[in-house]
């Protein structure tokens, strides 16, 4: 049950609104029972914090939106994480060890007892459950006596912090947001995009959880957590609805009447956490795929060159191994995993032009002549009563993100290192995952104790039943997304539209062959959702209704369609995950025991079990570990994983009814263990292992922490002090306020332009001394003092965010020619900046940056290609080189004038052009155009805080042993 401090906020705020909302209010909760004790020994000793902004509450009655919206109060601890994350930004230099929980919450097991804010006991499982909330933060540590006790509190506190969103996700894995939400452009957007990517029918999602209970003693007891674990959340929903202290986003979307309380939250099944996991998995876990986009890249080279040297340039600008590249695993030990060979066999190149996309969205009768996103006539407005108009239209723009899956993802990063480098011999890790920043967030805390469960730490919303990334008693893990390539693209042969095997084949046609040439023809299988939507009370978007259909063959879901050599070919994505999102909660389930995680190989043997694509970090009192994991496909011999395939290279042991395949052995997998120390920001994991996409070179944001624990390192390797964990957590923090590109590729870019008092054109001259002071003072961006709202070296920030785009257009456009610049660009963006959709370069190709106050930033962009490029110029050693050079033609003097041109254009700008505001900033705002915003997934709203490029979630632990 919630907390009697969060009970009476919600008291306060449901008599402060009733003159304006004629509403029961939330009843008072009573505390029984007794605090929870911790079950499992605890070596923290003090030194494990973790953070989750911005607060551990994600539910708010009716009452407490209006409130919100109207006075701008807070459901408690709905936002109080969020100020402790933000000062780090400012204070981090002046960090110590005995500072650290200023920024951290201490996540030591159990609660002291002057710390209980409530304690409640139920009867549950075979036993009973204590739920105890902490004053601090409002988390909830859960211990059971018995393990189905147990998962039956982590139900019911999961539902008591996160019903809706649990609610929004189960029905955004069914591609039915719309229906269920509203039908505002973002939530027909995502749902049309997860469907894309994971559209499942229900037989599939009970198939999924088939697989579970059939996975040995692990699936069986999996099988009986989800129970149990379903039993406190629907528990939990009943009795909320019964009490009207339900989430009143229940009341905005009209599922439950906001006077007479009629209407109702349907019940949740084990199929709906699928689909969840479903939605989890396509936004975290999966890699590769873009296989049609680098062969139109190669295309658009060839073209450009002939085939002989384009083919030279692509192997280029891939950098699929790049010699240079940044890496995770940095000891020698090489992981071959997908790369080209040398002498490909069945690359399935659509010929030029020939390319086009899959339609998805048709209109209600399924007629394919419906343009994208056509919907049915206009309905009637929603009424809302009087009493309630301070709300219509709070879900105009949608309840979450329409581009939470397509928009590319900055992700999670981790420091560990050697207890051999630290001040007590222990190992230190500060890591966590990146998974946005939203209102609430997507992970919530929790602690939980009971039979085979002593951990603390974070798990999405309804897959709680376990801690997905936390700590034990004397081990805590943590994963960045990885990304491998475990996506192929096939070019299955299309037959002619009525089935015949003698009929003309049509680019269009629903029929395939099987197997190649020869095989029969055989209709794809029609994975369809209606959708409809009607206006309501806080989404006055007008009625309509749509088709959204998704086909799939033997060889995976159909994304484009084309011709190769002549004949039409519908091309396919093959996941290896894809209708078995669920497997891997046996690993997860392992994280959690203590006695299946006491060293790195039982923590590397539970990270395998995971078939998701993720880095996976573990630091306990004595060791460090590192694994890759994924569902690594075993592909035909001669198969070229950056291209296009044929049929014939199936993957091997295929089998299209289950959807599972040979998979590499853990073995192959990158991992490591007690290596000296670890870094990752989703950078190349290990020699050999080939990126999966294009821009994993030289320049990587992950150098940023690279540079700084090896500097760490390398200091007590000399005879210097030991590492301390708030040396550690500078490291990370330093990181995440600095511009990769001013670090690692202005000082190339200030170096072609040479002596600054050689530059004759005054606003070229003044901004030179502007960067090359921003550079000396450490290329961030941070302000003048706390609270400032105005940073420092502000105006050669201005000027890096405005130049950049128009370098890179100027450097590279004139050599590569349009075609394969526009290619080049379409398969990788050439910026990722802070401020996002709000930077005001002038380049064509600076539209692909979109993504403006979501935090992580620098993931993707040319930065290697600049490096390597100006490198060349300046006649500097270059490993994996672009070839010729291309600024300027490869001349010094004609780069030169390339950079101060592009220079002087960019200082020309106004700070209102380069950051022109939007519906959080006035324009010209710096600080606020690169301002975090907690995007709502709900009726409350919360504060902007200062830019940094940090985990979401993040630890920073060092066990005493």
């Amino acid at each position: 049950m919630a907390g009697a401090t969060r009970k009476l906020r919600r008291g306060l705020t449901a008599a402060v609104t009733a003159l304006v909302l004629a509403a029961a209010g939330a009843p008072a909760a009573t505390a029984t029972g007794p605090a929870a004790a911790d079950t499992a020994a605890d070596q923290c000793g003090g030194q494990c914090g973790d953070i989750l902004p911005p607060g551990e509450n994600g539910n708010a009655t009716l009452a407490d939106i209006l409130a919100n919206r109207a006075l701008g109060t807070h459901p408690a601890h709905t936002d109080d994480q969020l100020p402790t994350y933000a000062e780090l930004a400012d204070d981090y230099r002046s960090l110590t060890d005995s500072t650290i929980n200023r920024y951290f919450n201490d996540s030591s097991f159990g609660v002291p007892a002057g710390q209980v804010e409530s304690s409640t006991t139920m009867q549950a499982g075979g036993g009973s459950v204590t739920i105890v909330r902490d004053k601090a933060a409002g988390i909830p540590h859960i211990t059971g006596t018995t393990r189905a006790a147990t998962e039956y509190g982590a139900g019911w506190a999961a539902a008591n912090d996160r019903l809706w969103l649990m609610d929004l996700f189960r029905h955004v894995g069914r591609g039915e947001l719309s229906s269920f939400a509203g039908g505002a452009a973002a939530n027909r957007q995502l749902e049309q995009s997860f469907w894309a990517a994971a559209p499942y029918t229900e037989a599939d999602l009970t198939q999924q959880v088939r697989s579970i209970a059939s996975s040995g003693p692990a699936g069986q007891q999996a099988m009986a957590d989800i129970d149990a674990y379903l039993g406190g959340v629907n528990a939990y929903a009943a009795k909320a609805h019964s009490d009207r202290d339900f989430p009143g986003e229940y009341d905005l979307t009209g599922h439950i009447d906001p006077i007479t309380n009629a209407g109702g939250i349907a019940p949740f099944t084990p199929e709906d956490l699928v689909a969840i996991a479903g939605v989890i998995g396509a936004l975290f876990g999966s890699g590769g795929g873009g296989e049609v986009q680098s062969a139109l890249v190669k295309e658009a080279a060839d073209a450009r060159y002939g085939t002989a040297k384009g083919d030279r340039v692509w192997a280029a600008f891939r950098e699929e191994n790049d010699p240079e590249a940044d890496l995770t695993v940095h000891d020698g030990t090489s992981f071959p995993y997908a790369a080209s060979p040398a002498h490909p066999t069945g690359v399935a190149m659509p010929d030029p032009g020939s390319v086009t996309a899959q339609q998805e969205v048709f209109d209600p009768t399924g007629s394919a002549a419906a343009g994208a996103r056509q919907l049915a006539p206009a309905g009637a407005s929603a009424k809302a009563p009087a009493k309630l108009a301070p709300l219509k239209g709070v879900f105009d723009k949608g309840v979450l993100p329409g581009d939470m899956l397509t928009a590319k993802h900055g992700m999670s990063n981790a420091l560990v290192v050697n207890g051999k480098y630290t001040d007590d011999g222990h190992p230190i890790a500060v890591f966590g995952p990146q998974t946005g920043y939203y209102a609430p967030q997507l992970l919530m805390l929790e602690e939980l104790q009971g039979p085979g469960l002593h951990a603390r730490g974070a798990s999405f919303a309804g897959l709680s039943m376990y801690v997905l990334l936390g700590r034990g008693p004397n081990y805590a893990w943590s994963a960045t997304s990885a990304g491998q390539d475990v996506t192929d693209t096939f070019a299955v042969k299309l037959c002619a539209p009525d089935g015949s095997a003698t009929g003309t084949p049509s680019k269009d046609s629903l029929y395939y062959r099987q197997n190649g040439d020869s095989g029969p023809c055989t209709k794809m299988e029609t994975l369809e959702r209606d959708d409809s939507w009607k206006p309501t009370l806080a989404d006055q978007t007008a009625a309509g209704s749509y088709k959204l259909i998704v086909y799939r063959t033997r060889f995976g879901l159909v994304q484009y369609r084309a011709t190769v050599g002549g004949a039409p070919v519908a091309y396919t994505s093959q996941r290896s995950s894809y209708r078995h999102e669920a497997d891997s909660i046996i690993g997860f389930q392992a994280f959690d025991d203590p006695a299946r995680m006491a060293t790195p190989a039982d923590f590397q043997q539970s990270a395998a079990e995971v078939n998701f694509t993720f880095n996976w970090f573990y630091a306990s009192d004595r060791h460090t570990a590192y694994f890759n994991s994924g569902g690594n496909p075993v592909r035909a011999s001669g198969m070229d994983p950056n291209l296009p395939a044929d049929a014939a290279q199936e993957w091997q042991g295929w089998n299209p009814d289950t959807g599972a395949s040979a998979q590499e052995p853990a073995a192959t997998h990158p991992h490591s263990a007690d290596q000296d120390y670890y870094v990752s920001w989703n950078n190349k994991q290990a020699l050999g292992t080939t990126a999966a996409g294009f821009g994993d070179g030289s320049v990587h944001r992950s150098n940023l922490l690279d540079s700084r624990v090896k500097a760490l390192v390398d200091r007590v390797r000399g005879g210097g002090a030991a590492i301390t964990r708030a040396q550690m957590v500078q490291a990370m923090e330093d990181a995440a306020v600095t511009d990769l590109r001013g670090e690692d590729v202005l000082p190339k870019m200030l170096a072609v332009i040479g002596d600054p008092s050689k530059v004759t054109d005054p606003q070229q001259a003044a901004a030179v001394q502007e960067l090359t002071a921003w550079q000396r003072d450490g290329a961030r961006r941070v302000e003048t003092s706390a609270g400032s709202r105005t940073y420092a070296d502000a105006d050669a920030i201005r000027v890096m965010d405005a130049w950049w785009p128009l370098a890179v257009e100027a450097e590279f456009k004139p050599g590569l020619g349009d075609g394969l610049y526009t290619a080049l660009t379409g398969a990788l963006q050439i910026n990722e900046s802070p401020s996002g959709g709000q930077n005001g370069g002038t380049g064509s190709s600076d539209v692909n940056e979109s993504q403006p106050h979501k935090g992580s930033s620098f993931q993707y962009g040319w930065w290697s290609y600049l490096d390597k490029d100006l490198r060349t110029v300046l006649g500097r050693p270059v490993a994996g080189g672009l070839g010729d050079g291309y600024c300027g033609g490869g001349s010094p003097s004609a780069c030169r004038t390339v950079l101060l041109t592009t220079l002087g254009q960019a200082a020309a700008e106004s700070a209102s052009q380069v950051y022109p505001g939007d519906s959080s900033c006035k324009a010209g705002d710096q600080w606020c155009a690169d301002s975090i915003v907690q995007r709502p997934m709900g009726g409350v709203t919360d504060g902007t805080i200062g830019w940094q490029n940090r985990p979401t979630y993040q630890q920073a632990v060092q066990f005493t042993g």
